[in-house]
């Protein structure tokens, strides 16, 4: 499935565990030896609500949150059946998630953004807006967000000749971060609209990011750049963000099956 070409392989786990998901999710996602994806999303039962979803990055690593793919998630659910909601609660580490249906796209409530450095996490307490960080020949001014997961936001003249591949893993790998960031490059087109690109934590740059655009959406805001309701314009696409009344972030956008299948374990050599 994708969100705007941020991809994923979603897996129903609710009968049965795996063993090792991080190796796993190494090996289904490498593109030419694999499946292929930017993430891993597993299914589970949940006590708290009506399911879990756990993530997993194309590194192996657990993540706690990923926009696009809750509402991959939650069409997954959907078409199959699994829940007649058209609101469901998804536990995840980064608390319980609420996806609903909106005509053909997917709107969730993303709860309330966190900018207490210490909580996103980031070794600088309080506010961190236009925090001056050197990162080899270059100065960015950064200003970070949480939305379940961490954000470094940086505004740019123009997104599209920004070196995030040479600079986005040393931001993301930066002291600074004890849990790494996600890295987004924002261009401010308007008080309603912007253009990002975004370097993900264990998954490099990928074509969108859910909790990437609310993060830079809440950016850009407490920067005095735009409004609470802004386009955010992605490589794979757009999402619409609003930072409402009430603190909570809501996103929509779409989601998409492309294919389903099986993966043979035992003759791909896989040792469970």
């Amino acid at each position: 499935m994708h969100g705007l070409g941020n991809d994923f392989i979603v897996m129903d786990r609710r009968r049965g565990e795996l063993q090792n998901i991080p190796e796993l999710a190494r090996r289904v996602c490498r593109r030419r030896f694999g499946v292929g994806a930017d993430q891993l999303l597993l299914i589970y039962d949940s006590s708290a609500a009506d399911f879990t979803m756990r993530i997993f990055n194309a590194d192996g690593g657990e993540v706690e949150m990923c926009g696009n793919g809750i509402r991959c998630f939650a069409k997954y659910i959907w078409d199959r059946g699994l829940s007649e909601k058209d609101e469901l609660s998804v536990e995840t580490h980064a608390g319980i998630i609420k996806p609903e249906k909106s005509g053909d796209m997917v709107k969730v409530d993303m709860g309330e953004p966190i900018l207490e450095g210490r909580l996103i996490p980031v070794r600088i307490e309080g506010m961190i807006k236009d925090f001056p960080l050197k990162i080899d020949d270059k100065m960015f001014k950064i200003t970070c967000v949480s939305m379940g997961n961490p954000h470094a936001v940086i505004v740019a003249d123009d997104v599209d000749v920004v070196d995030v591949v040479k600079y986005g893993p040393l931001i993301e790998n930066h002291e600074l971060f004890p849990n790494r960031i996600n890295v987004e490059f924002i261009q401010v087109i308007d008080s309603g609209n912007i253009k990002m690109r975004v370097w993900e934590r264990g998954a490099g740059e990928t074509m969108a990011c859910g909790t990437g655009a609310a993060a830079s959406v809440v950016a850009s805001n407490i920067k005095g750049l735009t409004g609470k309701k802004v386009n955010v314009m992605l490589q794979g696409g757009q999402l619409l963000i609003e930072w409402s009344p009430e603190n909570h972030i809501y996103m929509t956008g779409p989601a998409v099956e492309v294919y389903s299948g099986e993966v043979d374990i035992q003759k791909w050599g896989w040792d469970k």
